[in-house]
């Protein structure tokens, strides 16, 4: 099937997005949107494409850190060289809902390709920018990477034990993405509604001030510094991580109600009396003992027992599974979680769904696998009208390369 068959009925069947974004921020909005039936047209450089096709573990000579971004998209091989290039993303823009990159500010305008230069060819056109730290002022030009964003944004300060802790994935990368592609559907309902297109823009930085959430609140109400608290809930006692006779569980009792199950069902019913642990307040205050006396009686059971008990009794619990046992999980796989798209080199590719489920449209199933570098570079002119000997002339002077099967 091809990727016009699968993205037809999709949410955004019929937008076409000009992706001229690398790494992970710009194409995971990409992806989000190519999900949902945009057509992603991703413009790479024509030497090595984006930078993660050169970044490691590889699953038959593929990036996986490419693989984990790009799929739903078609890939147009360009040379940024030549002298023909930026006049041929300038028409590409032409007719094109969105444009999105992440170059850092002042780039694009450098290359002719700034947002007024592109909405006073298409003022219907969507302009969408991610960058480190914003288009104005005294960071603007400061290199946007991940985890400087998480350290300037104050996530890592919240995260950890002992010493401030990145976390786990590229979380400003993927959430800048996400707000990005927020920006655009709402831009392009505005244009729908006015004719008029719409600058979208957003930073890494803005990204992880925005995730500070109540921590955030916390200071800008009351002038209180969060301070990190390890697994444990800032404001919530007992809540977080124990460790059982065979491993840890999260458990999350966040009421009064949840609390005395929890007592009962460990059989430590005179910590409810005991003024201490009246309330939340108290066991805030005293957490750490609290942890101390509900870890001992935990230590006697295994996690699994646990976990059940408090479940059916209405507590929220549950397990710490490393990545293979998510995969494992009979939750995880019930939902679909996982799903398949067939790649050209590699064959049939697990990819992680997006986490959205519709009634009427399976949005969750790729539109299409990881492209290969330059893979549809001929289909994509002739979509945009190009003809063909325009096309072979394009390929003949090294402005734009075609993937060959091997």
């Amino acid at each position: 099937m091809s990727i016009e068959e699968t993205q037809t009925s999709r949410p955004l069947t019929g937008i076409r997005i000009l992706d001229l974004s690398r790494a992970l921020s710009g194409p995971f909005c990409t992806m989000t949107l190519g999900d949902l039936g945009a057509t992603v047209i991703k413009v790479e450089p024509s030497e090595n494409g984006d930078m993660t096709r050169l970044w490691g573990p590889f699953s038959g000579g593929q990036s996986v850190y490419y693989l984990s971004a790009n799929r739903s998209k078609q890939s147009l091989s360009l040379d940024f060289r030549h002298a023909d290039a930026m006049p041929l993303l300038r028409r590409l823009a032409l007719d094109s809902d969105v444009v999105i990159e992440n170059f850092k500010p002042g780039v694009a305008e450098a290359m002719g390709l700034g947002v007024d230069v592109l909405r006073q060819l298409n003022p219907r056109l969507i302009y969408a920018s991610i960058s480190g730290f914003g288009s104005e002022g005294p960071a603007r030009d400061a290199p946007g990477f991940d985890q400087i964003a998480q350290g300037h944004g104050g996530l890592m300060a919240l995260t950890g034990a002992e010493t401030p802790t990145r976390v786990g994935v590229a979380i400003a990368d993927m959430t800048a993405g996400l707000w990005t592609a927020l920006g655009i559907v709402a831009a392009l309902r505005q244009a729908e509604a006015t004719g008029v297109g719409e600058r979208v823009e957003t930073s890494l930085l803005a990204s992880m001030v925005s995730m500070l959430g109540v921590q955030g609140q916390r200071y800008l109400s009351v002038g209180d510094v969060p301070k990190r608290t390890g697994n444990a809930n800032p404001v919530i006692a007992p809540y977080g991580t124990f460790e059982t006779a065979d491993g840890p569980i999260n458990l999350a009792p966040a009421t009064e109600a949840m609390w005395h199950s929890l007592c009962h069902e460990l059989d430590l019913d005179a910590l409810c009396d005991d003024p201490d642990y009246a309330t939340n307040v108290d066991r805030v205050r005293h957490r750490d003992r609290l942890h101390r006396v509900l870890e001992e009686r935990m230590r006697q059971r295994p996690r699994a027992e646990w976990v059940r008990r408090f479940v059916n009794a209405g507590i929220p619990a549950g397990v710490i599974n490393d990545v293979r046992q998510v995969f494992e999980d009979a939750q995880v796989q019930h939902c679909q979680l996982v799903r398949h798209a067939h790649h050209p080199v590699i064959g049939q590719v697990p990819h992680m769904a997006i986490p959205i489920r519709m009634a009427s449209v399976d949005v969750q199933q790729p539109a299409c696998a990881p492209p290969l570098l330059g893979e549809h570079t001929q289909a994509v002119l002739r979509s945009y009208g190009f003809g063909p000997e325009e096309i072979a002339d394009l390929i003949a002077r090294g402005v734009v390369t075609q993937h060959t099967a091997a």
